[in-house]
């Protein structure tokens, strides 16, 4: 029987074991961690703002709820988050400290502070109890976990009976000529850009790598439903290049 600690995970087009993949994420994120908001207007032209405002749409948050944000970064969900409740709690979660840093020099963090918590953790292995908040959120960030299942039962234990995960992520187009105009684009421009902005060639292309390689929208869904959540549905934004998925745990 092979051994837990022998099992091997990607990283990006990469074959890893395991346990390396979260210090490469770390080594990813802690190299563009200045620039990360620019790193998401590079790699969805600017309109990962829209598709966050669609995930604030549709969840549409109420006063005194409780938001966990997990791979928050720099806090964009949880300030979308707080302004729509009007009052309520967030807690950022990330794995990279100079993620959570950089959220905290936003004018938003400071303005929001009594309502804010920053917060270095993993996503596998929350430091919560259970059933302790009202929402889970996780955008842009499930696709670099080792293992995205493990993150969403975690999500399910920590919610309150009745609390909503939503999770945004880049995803599949389901026109294989269209995927294939996409792919064109990620692989040649992005890094390039990436390279161009942050200085950082690699980074770039890991993320492009690791979207590919991300489950498509229905097998995604078995996973939420398989993690306990009821519900569960899911919407394509921008023709499927991202994706947002729901579910509650009843």
């Amino acid at each position: 029987m092979t051994e837990k600690s022998d099992s091997t995970t990607h990283f990006g087009f990469e074959t890893v074991p395991e346990h390396e993949k979260a210090g490469r994420v770390q080594g990813v994120f802690n190299s563009v961690a200045s620039k990360y908001d620019i790193m998401n207007d590079v790699m969805s032209v600017g309109i990962h703002r829209i598709w966050k405002d669609a995930m604030m749409d549709w969840l549409a948050p109420r006063p005194g709820q409780r938001l966990l944000d997990v791979a928050g970064g720099t806090g964009d969900i949880s300030f979308r988050f707080l302004k729509r409740a009007g009052y309520g709690h967030s807690t950022v979660l990330d794995l990279t400290t100079p993620m959570l840093e950089e959220g905290r020099k936003r004018a938003e963090a400071e303005q929001m502070a009594e309502s804010l918590d920053w917060v270095t953790g993993d996503a596998m292995a929350l430091p919560f109890k259970d059933n302790t908040f009202d929402v889970y959120t996780i955008s842009f960030g499930i696709r670099n976990v080792t293992r995205p299942q493990e993150a969403l039962n975690e999500a399910y234990r920590v919610l309150k009976p009745g609390g909503r995960l939503m999770v945004l992520e880049f995803s599949q187009l389901p026109n294989d000529g269209l995927q294939k105009l996409y792919d064109l684009y990620s692989f040649n421009v992005i890094p390039r850009m990436g390279q161009m902005i942050a200085g950082d060639y690699d980074s770039y292309q890991y993320l492009v790598e690791s979207i590919r390689n991300f489950p498509d929208q229905d097998t995604f869904l078995g996973m939420v439903k398989q993690a306990g959540f009821e519900n569960a549905k899911y919407r394509n934004m921008s023709m499927g290049i991202a994706a947002l998925h729901s579910g509650w745990k009843i």
